[in-house]
């Protein structure tokens, strides 16, 4: 069972003002992405080569579950900002298992031709004050990336700050084996993406 960075996730009020706050930081347009209805969210997504950049807020348009929304939406307040990494196995039961309690239930969900099972904690909130990646596993071979227009961004550098970033190291046992990630210890919880862009390097936090 192996952990592999799938994509990222901010995090808006609306769509509209992520998408507008993430293409003027990345100097890209976002591609359109779709409803989940399951969780009454949607999103939009951008192309970042071997994986992809969520957008993601509550769709007014839904009815409100009976549940917490992934990404800890429900308490969401503020800016967009970068609030998630979520990594992909091929065995979503074998690495909740090794996951710290809380990381979720796996939960089977589609969008459109898009089949996942994705583990969805009870609370919306991830361990590790969403520091700990949200779990995701695909059905068959389709991934959004690969359906997405390449806009010459990648992900260069993810560093995630935590006051407890040695327990958070030990949860996850050495997994992603990804050079681009750094788990750093600090005062607060945050995440930060660097890009290279067409436009030189870029950072969203």
């Amino acid at each position: 069972m192996t952990l592999v960075i799938d994509h990222i996730a901010v995090a808006a009020r609306t769509l509209d003002e992520g998408a507008a706050w993430v293409e003027m930081a990345l100097g890209a347009p976002l591609a359109p992405g779709g409803q989940h209805p399951h969780m009454g969210t949607h999103n939009r997504l951008l192309n970042l080569g071997d994986l992809y950049l969520e957008v993601i807020a509550i769709d007014p348009a839904a009815p409100n579950p009976a549940y917490a929304r992934w990404f800890n939406l429900d308490h969401f307040d503020g800016p967009p900002r970068l609030t998630n990494w979520i990594c992909r196995t091929d065995d979503l039961d074998a690495a909740l298992t090794a996951a710290p309690p809380g990381t979720g239930t796996a939960t089977p969900l589609s969008r459109g031709d898009y089949r996942w099972r994705f583990a969805i904690p009870a609370t919306g909130q991830l361990p590790f004050d969403d520091c700990f990646p949200a779990l995701i596993q695909w059905q068959g071979d389709r991934h959004p990336a690969q359906a997405l227009p390449d806009q010459g961004i990648r992900l260069q550098r993810l560093e995630i700050t935590h006051p407890h970033a040695p327990a958070l190291q030990t949860a996850l046992a050495g997994q992603p084996a990804d050079p681009r990630l750094h788990l750093q210890l600090g005062p607060y919880h945050s995440l930060r993406a660097t890009f290279s862009t067409p436009h030189g390097p870029r950072v969203l936090t």
